[in-house]
């Protein structure tokens, strides 16, 4: 079973098809962790500017780049 990489709460940046649309450009926040399907995990994320949640699998997420200080 695999492990998730991300957590619940946690903002990541999606990109849908190895590539960032006009509509996904925002930061996503992680609202549940979902069940692998196959080998990789899948999470629930929302975004605050859309009305709905995603479904995204692990490998559509990165880490945001912490900010310098």
């Amino acid at each position: 079973m695999s492990k998730h990489k991300y957590s619940v709460g946690q903002i990541v940046r999606f990109s849908h098809n190895g590539y960032l649309s006009v509509a996904t450009r925002e930061d996503f926040k992680v609202t549940r962790l979902l069940p692998a399907e196959g080998s990789e995990c899948e999470y629930r994320i929302k975004c605050a500017g859309e009305p709905f949640e995603r479904v995204a699998r692990e490998s559509q997420l990165d880490r945001l780049p912490r900010a310098s200080k």
